[in-house]
């Protein structure tokens, strides 16, 4: 072994070879035996101590292994930047050395696998690091933990699953998985409302069933997104013709609704061929949006300018990093110098985060291999865990791992594409959501936004768009939206024959056209009107199959159809009551008692007789008209009280008490009587409607027929829910009138809407009746995700506050009044409480007062009585 380490040594630093002894063994002089002895002792000396210096030099030095794609301009800087990391570590190592081979990956991953054994076998590496993608990392990592070898991957990984540190002991991830940056796409996906989403990638053969497609997918419909397509391309070298083939995969991206395209996932090649072809064909115009993931956006600061002209307006997820402090400056300096002399083609020879990551990667095996050295022992599972124990500030960011990972959260740079190249907006980490700052800065906490509007103002969309982009293939003058309405469903919608141009009429017809004047202050709303002549469902069904891009009608919004359809801000309530007949009540035998209620007219007779009472105990003592016998007196005082209540009572009353009692009960009854002759007075001119029918339960004991529109939901309803047996469909509101004077039907179920329309012409034969039955009103129908729908819903709400919905709805379905159908309720006790109270206190404390003095006289009455008694005695005597 020693002798082979000898010679790979003498192969890089020959020994003995072009050097000059310094003294001469072949000299003839006197004592040249001596000396030639001693020079021979003196040289195996020498040569011992080189040889042991060798064995020594070679024990001290690890082999380490880069798998990287030298040609792409990655490989590049990531080979640069291992080399100065490795040539720092030995000028400043005294007692050990670090030994790196490249290895270029190979378009089939599965090459990895040998490339490793290869690495591990041959060259007796103690490390690999580098590896293109997550698949490559993962293969490399199987070799690794059979070798017992450390694997550090620079790829993201694309997913999080708890068992990656189990199913690969060995693998280190240098790089962040790809969970924060799907976070941050979804944040800014998010912020301006883009609901239908179009990705884009490369088929490296691990991203349609890996992890990152469906944290992508999770992310989305965590903010109310969705995927809509999945474009999914070939890898680039793999194509002979990559133009026509990438052009053909485009034209396919045209016909689908959304205009929010994320390049998840793509080599450089293909990502330049990709957004040329897209400019082309009109996806890069207004209304686009295009969201570039890190795998692209970190290289802008090296890409062909022509790349930069295609992607105009497109946001970038950028890497983010420290390059203001002296460690990076001074990398930077020595990276350009290595970088040009080793690829003088490169038009840019600034170091990217992708170099970045390769010094830290060395340096991390750096520091733990000098840890080691420091030991007596060593092994790979020690120098695994002195990887993994790293903690350093390196130049992409803090060096820390926590379960075989980066235990840091990544920050992302949101860049712009303008002009000849890019602009920063701010930062995007899932820690503190957006920013226009670093998280800290000059140690100062920055606060962060939840929402990209901030940016708005910065931002650069394409086609110079000065809003926002839909993200939605917006309708134009030859290509206007196709927007489906009920062709005879009046008053709602109805084809309007008697006009010039036979155009649709009608409530919606007419509010959907308002919020179209509305829109138009904002940008135009190219649109056609289509006549329909299904059912409802079958109209919201063709806008689910995009066969028709909107609905105009009155569509109830219910949770079945918002699964497949976007409804807007309902523009009237829906609500489902019954309706049935009314039977009159102008002449009812008890009429002249409905003014009162059963409470007032007993508490009025109480009063009336406590009154009666109390003006006969007081009169009756002295009065003479309210003498005589029980049966006069009783008749007195009731003809007294009852007279009264028509102010026509003759009697005289005496005393000061009952004239007080009176006048405070003849004010009751002038009250009373005046509330009574309004409210009969109204009762009798006021027809009474009371429902026919009185109850959902009473229809169903009496297993009566109901009728429903035969194009609603209401149906399903009536069966489903309210558990109906016997239901009728009716079409159009003029045969519910003939179904309920055949009796076909004794009640029909109708919705808040077209219960006015019905109710505006027959109100004085016909009420509502029964609980109300809520659900989620009517609305305008969109395709799902369209974003057309949420500016239809403020111009809507606009349009509520201005009034003009409700000229509409009193233009087409009648006057929210109604007709004068309303019965007069009965007085009740709560209005006239107080005056029988007053009325009952002066009678009462009259009473009592009176009796009081009236029991203080009677002693002195029975006193004089008996002195008169004796007088007479004494007389007689």
């Amino acid at each position: 072994m020693i002798l082979i380490i000898f010679n790979e040594i003498k192969k890089t630093v020959p020994l003995f070879q072009s050097k000059k002894m310094p003294f001469d063994l072949s000299s003839s002089k006197a004592g040249s035996k001596v000396s030639c002895t001693l020079s021979l002792l003196l040289a195996s000396f020498l040569f011992t101590v080189c040889l042991g210096l060798v064995v020594e030099a070679d024990h001290s030095s690890t082999n380490i292994g880069a798998i990287i794609d030298v040609d792409s301009r990655i490989g590049k800087e990531q080979k640069t930047a291992m080399i100065m990391a490795v040539q720092n570590f030995n000028n400043n190592s005294r007692n050990h050395r670090l030994k790196i081979y490249f290895r270029k990956t190979s378009e089939d991953p599965v090459q990895t696998v040998s490339t490793a054994e290869e690495l591990i076998g041959r060259k007796r590496v103690q490390v690999i690091v580098g590896t293109r993608t997550w698949e490559e990392a993962a293969l490399a990592a199987d070799v690794g933990k059979k070798a017992q070898v450390p694997v550090l991957s620079l790829a993201a990984a694309s997913s999080t699953l708890p068992t990656t540190q189990n199913r690969w002991p060995f693998l280190v991830q240098m790089a962040t998985d790809s969970q924060e940056q799907i976070n941050c796409i979804a944040d800014i996906v998010n912020s301006y409302h883009w609901r239908k989403i179009i990705v884009i990638h490369e088929d490296n053969n691990y991203f349609p069933n890996s992890g990152s497609y469906t944290m992508l997918s999770k992310a989305l419909e965590k903010v109310s997104a969705s995927i809509e397509y999945d474009l999914i391309l070939p890898t680039f070298h793999s194509l002979s013709d990559p133009k026509t083939y990438i052009r053909q995969e485009v034209r396919k991206l045209r016909k689908k609704q959304s205009r929010v395209f994320i390049v998840h996932q793509s080599s450089l090649p293909l990502a330049t061929h990709l957004l040329r072809e897209a400019k082309d064909l009109g996806l890069m115009d207004r209304d686009s949006v295009w969201i570039l993931a890190d795998s692209i956006s970190d290289l802008l600061d090296s890409v062909d300018p022509s790349f930069i002209s295609s992607a105009q307006g497109a946001i970038g997820i950028k890497s983010n990093y420290s390059d203001s402090n002296r460690h990076f400056l001074d990398l930077k300096d020595q990276f350009r110098k290595n970088f040009s002399r080793s690829y003088p083609n490169e038009d840019n020879s600034d170091p990217g985060i992708h170099a970045l990551k390769a010094y830290d990667s060395i340096t991390a095996i750096a520091e733990a291999v000098e840890k080691l050295s420091r030991n007596t022992t060593s092994s790979p599972k020690l120098l695994l865990n002195e990887i993994q124990s790293s903690n350093f500030i390196g130049l992409s960011g803090e060096i820390r791992f926590y379960g075989g990972k980066l235990e840091r959260k990544s920050t992302f740079k949101i860049v712009n594409i303008v002009n000849t190249t890019y602009k920063e907006l701010g930062i995007c980490s899932s820690e503190f959501g957006f920013s226009e700052r670093h998280m800290e800065e000059k140690g100062i906490r920055v606060t962060g936004i939840d929402s990209m509007n901030e940016f708005v103002s910065s931002v650069k969309w394409p086609g110079e768009l000065d809003r926002v982009p839909k993200g939605w293939a917006m309708p134009n003058a030859s290509d206007p939206m196709r927007i489906g309405v009920p062709k005879d469903h009046p008053p709602f919608t109805f084809w309007n024959e008697t006009s010039n141009d036979n155009e649709f009429d009608g409530f919606c017809v007419k509010l959907f056209e308002e919020v179209v004047k509305v829109l138009n202050k904002s940008y135009t709303l190219h649109y056609s009107f289509v006549p329909f002549n299904g059912t409802h469902n079958e109209l919201v069904g063709n806008v689910s199959n995009e066969i028709f891009d909107a609905a105009v009608g009155d569509f109830t919004i219910l949770a079945n159809r918002s699964r497949f359809v976007e409804f807007t801000q309902p523009f009237m309530e829906s609500d489902l009551q019954m309706l049935v007949p009314v039977k009159s009540e102008h002449q009812m035998a008890l009429m002249f008692v409905k003014p009162f209620t059963r409470n007032m007219w007993m508490v009025t007779i109480a009063i009336l007789f406590y009154t009666m009472f109390v003006v006969w105990f007081i009169e009756h003592q002295k009065n003479p008209v309210f003498k005589g016998s029980r049966k006069d007196q009783l008749g007195t005082a009731m003809w007294f009280t009852f007279s009264s209540l028509f102010f026509v009572h003759r009697e005289k009353v005496n005393s000061n008490y009952t004239k007080l009692v009176v006048v405070v009960w003849l004010f009751v009854v002038l009250v009373l009587s005046s509330s009574y002759k309004a409210s009969l007075t109204s009762m009798l001119t006021v027809s009474r409607l009371e429902p026919s029918v009185t109850s959902l339960e009473w229809i169903k004991s009496k297993n009566l027929s109901v009728g429903c529109d035969d194009d609603s939901f209401v149906e399903d309803y009536l069966r489903d829910v309210l558990d109906l047996k016997k239901i009728k469909t009716i079409s159009g509101h003029d045969n519910f009138l003939g179904e309920f004077r055949s009796k076909n039907i004794s009640a029909a179920f109708l919705d808040l809407p077209h219960q006015r329309v019905f109710l505006k012409d027959h109100c004085k034969d016909y009420t509502v009746t029964g609980p109300t039955y809520s659900f989620g009103g009517l609305g305008f129908v969109f395709q799902k995700g369209s974003p057309i729908a949420r500016d239809v819903s403020e111009a809507i709400l606009t349009l509520m506050e201005n009034g003009m919905v409700k000229n509409l709805t009193n233009k087409y379905l009648g006057s929210s009044d109604g007709c004068p159908n309303s019965e007069t309720e009965s007085l009740s006790l709560k209005s006239f409480w107080g005056l029988f109270l007053v009325s009952a206190a002066i009678s009462t404390i009259c009473f009592l007062i009176f009796t009081l003095r009236l029991l203080k006289k009677k002693p002195k009455d029975s006193q004089v009585h008996s002195y008169d008694l004796a007088q007479r005695g004494g007389s007689s005597s």
